[in-house]
């Protein structure tokens, strides 16, 4: 049987803790990893209606990008919905572990992920983050990279909707910039607003982020650099790419435990437009 803590071990040396951002809870969350794993499910986030699938299908071990504990639950009054969920998956003998910055820093993780899904080539890291603790390889937060030709500001935009697939997204550009080719090309998965600036510093024509907000946006426009903001969400593309890396070490390592992903849609957002933008 194999247990937790020898996937967690495992999983450590790809995408080790220490390279995760101070501010951030990765690692365990919740739960035993000392029991053996019968059926792990690979998830973006752990929400209610996550854990009631994961009851559904038997599972006792929930692989998590975003952690279940950002702060510390002040009581354990079930009346509140996070408590409920811990209480859930204790009661289900369930157990948590997430890998947030850490994945969106770790060499093959992420960010590679989705440079991978916009046919990024030529990637270096966006924003260096010294050396991996175990290969000792350099490593960065986010990619930059080129498209295989160039686009419009528009053709861009469209073609990230189309490969992330999602139903709307929020793009910038100055309307001087509306002919500009994009050819060079950041991202950053999740919020990466911060990093707007080491994008420009790197020559990006465009960067992909998600949670801009609206001051952000005027100095990115200002900068004459073109934004695409798809969402938080499109990290989701961990939950078939963690799999897929499971499935693999599962092979390697003759583990015996079934792997499923999440099928529920976590995005809390929804989308009504009545034109296709004021450019």
């Amino acid at each position: 049987m194999t247990t937790g803590n020898e996937l967690i071990q495992r999983f450590e040396q790809f995408a080790s803790p220490q390279l995760a951002e101070s501010w951030d809870n990765p690692g365990l969350q919740l739960g035993n990893p000392d029991r053996p794993i019968k059926r792990l499910m690979t998830t973006l986030d752990v929400r209610p209606e996550v854990v009631q699938e994961a009851i559904k299908q038997d599972v006792d071990f929930i692989f998590a990008h975003h952690p279940v504990m950002f702060h510390p639950a002040k009581n354990l009054n079930t009346r509140i919905p996070q408590n409920e969920m811990y209480a859930q998956l204790l009661s289900h003998g369930i157990t948590v572990y997430a890998a947030h910055t850490n994945l969106d820093t770790a060499n093959g993780g992420m960010n590679d992920w989705l440079a991978a899904k916009l046919r990024l080539t030529n990637l270096e890291p966006l924003v260096e983050a010294g050396t991996d603790p175990v290969s000792g390889q350099p490593v960065g937060m986010g990619r930059i990279g080129t498209l295989n030709g160039s686009m419009t500001v528009r053709e861009f935009a469209q073609y990230c909707m189309r490969i992330f697939n999602v139903n709307g997204l929020r793009w910038l550009a100055a309307p001087t910039d509306m002919d500009k080719p994009i050819h060079r090309v950041a991202v950053l998965g999740g919020a990466g607003q911060d990093f707007w600036q080491s994008a420009v510093k790197k020559g990006a024509d465009a960067y992909v982020t998600g949670d801009v907000t609206y001051h952000f946006g005027h100095d990115m426009v200002a900068n004459h650099l073109m934004v695409v903001d798809p969402g938080h969400h499109i990290e989701a593309i961990c939950e078939p790419r963690l799999a897929k890396l499971f499935e693999q070490w599962k092979q390697e390592n003759k583990w015996d435990f079934t792997i499923v992903q999440n099928k529920i849609n976590t995005d809390p957002f929804n989308f009504m437009v009545n034109n296709e933008g004021k450019n």
